[in-house]
C-alpha cells in the first residue's frame, strides 16, 4: 500500500471522535450527509446518549478522510481515504456514515479492523446493477480483455477487476493502457461512455448506472438554462450522455466543487446528487446553486435514498451494540486489494 497516495487521492478530511479504539462520524456532519436538518429533539437525544455511551462518544480532535459522503462523492479517491487514515490509526472500530460498499471498501484495505455502517440496508443502486456472479460470467466470455472497475462496486466484483477507478482518475488510468488494449469498464455505463467520448477508446460497457444520475430531465434543465442564462451546467460524468452533451462542465465530485470556487460564474445548475450542493454553498456562499430536476418532479429523485438511510438513531445504535458489521470473505479480500493497489501504482507513476 502507498499511504501518501492514498492520502492524495482523499478530497474531504471530516472531524471524527476517537476514544477507547473507536472512529466515527460526527453526528454533526452525519446531518449534513443526509441532506436534511434535524430537530433540536433528535441534537439532544443524540447528546444524551453520547453522554450514556462514556467514553466510546468522548469528543476529540482526530482526523479521519472518508468516501463519498458524500455524495461528495460522495466516492471517489475518497473511499481510499478511510483506509490510508484507518490503517495508520490505533483505533480498532471504524464506523462509516456511508453505504455497503464504501463499508466493504474498508475492510478490504483494513482487513484487521471491525468495520460498521448504521444501516446494513444501505446499499448503492449502481454497486446493485453489477452482481458479482453475472459480472464473472461477462468477463469470462471476453477473454483477453482488461477489466476496469469504478469504484462503486462489491467486493466481489472487484476481485474480477484489474484495477479499480474513481470518477476523478478514470481517464487518466484508461490511458495509461495501449491505445489498441481491449477493455470492460463497468459498472457505470454513463461513466463509461464519457470516457470513451473524451479518450477516442471503444471500452466494452457493462450496462449498470446509478438511479440518480440517470433521473435528470434533459428538457428540464434546457428550460431551467433558459431561467437561468447566466448559469453554468456542471455535471458528474455518471449523467446520460444528452445531459452530459449539454453541459458547460463534466467532473468529478471533486472536480465539480474545485470549478465552482475558482469559476468566475454566480449561478450553477448541479446536475449530481444534492448532497454536494451543501458544500457548494459552504465554499462560495456568494453564489447560488439550482438543483438540476429529475424526470419525476413528483420524488426527490436527485437524492441518495440509500445514503439518507443513515440518521443519528441508527448511528448511535451502531456506536453502542458495534453492530451491524462489515464481513468480507478472506479469499476475496487478498484478490479485491490488488485491483486497489495498481490503481494506486498507477496513479503514483501519473503524478496523480
Amino acid at each position: 500500500m502507498h499511504p501518501h497516495m492514498l492520502k492524495r487521492n482523499t478530497i474531504k478530511i471530516l472531524k471524527l471522535k476517537n476514544k477507547k479504539n473507536i472512529l466515527y462520524v460526527r453526528c454533526r456532519y452525519l446531518q449534513r450527509l443526509c441532506g436534511y436538518a434535524c430537530s433540536r429533539r433528535d441534537r439532544l437525544s443524540v447528546r444524551d446518549r453520547e453522554n450514556e455511551a462514556g467514553e466510546k462518544c468522548c469528543r476529540s480532535r482526530s482526523l479521519l478522510p472518508i468516501g463519498r459522503f458524500t455524495g461528495y462523492s460522495r466516492l471517489c479517491g475518497r473511499f481510499f481515504g478511510i483506509g490510508s487514515m484507518g490503517s495508520q490509526t490505533d483505533a480498532s472500530i471504524l464506523v462509516l456514515c456511508g453505504v455497503h460498499f464504501m463499508g466493504e471498501t474498508a475492510k478490504i484495505i483494513c482487513p484487521d479492523k471491525k468495520v460498521l455502517i448504521p444501516d446494513m440496508n444501505a446499499g448503492c443502486s449502481l454497486a446493485d446493477s453489477c452482481p458479482a456472479d453475472a459480472f464473472a460470467e461477462f468477463v469470462k466470455a471476453h477473454p483477453g480483455y482488461k477489466v476496469i472497475s469504478y469504484v462503486n462496486t462489491s467486493a466481489a466484483v472487484k476481485a474480477y477487476t484489474d484495477v479499480v477507478v474513481t470518477s476523478s482518475n478514470a481517464r487518466q488510468i484508461v490511458e495509461s493502457f495501449p491505445a489498441d488494449e481491449k477493455i470492460i469498464f463497468g459498472p457505470d455505463k454513463n461513466l463509461g461512455n464519457y470516457i470513451n467520448s473524451i479518450t477516442g477508446r471503444d471500452m466494452l460497457l457493462w450496462d449498470g448506472a446509478c438511479h440518480v444520475h440517470s433521473q435528470f430531465s434533459l428538457e428540464k434543465i434546457v428550460d431551467l438554462k433558459k431561467q437561468y442564462p447566466d448559469a453554468e451546467v456542471i455535471t458528474h460524468p455518471e449523467c446520460k450522455q444528452p445531459v452530459v452533451q449539454v453541459s458547460d462542465f463534466v467532473g468529478s465530485t471533486a472536480a465539480l466543487l474545485k470549478h465552482t470556487v475558482k469559476s468566475d460564474k454566480k449561478q450553477f445548475i448541479v446536475a449530481t446528487e444534492s448532497g454536494v450542493i451543501h458544500e457548494m454553498r459552504k465554499q462560495s456562499p456568494d453564489k447560488e446553486f439550482i438543483p438540476a430536476p429529475p424526470n419525476d418532479s413528483t420524488c426527490a429523485c436527485n437524492e441518495c435514498n440509500f445514503m439518507r438511510l443513515n440518521t443519528m438513531e441508527k448511528l448511535y445504535n451502531c456506536l453502542k451494540y458495534e453492530l451491524p458489521e462489515i464481513f468480507v470473505d478472506e479469499q476475496v479480500q487478498e484478490k479485491a486489494i490488488r485491483p486497489i493497489k495498481k490503481m494506486l501504482e498507477i496513479s503514483e507513476r501519473l503524478g496523480l
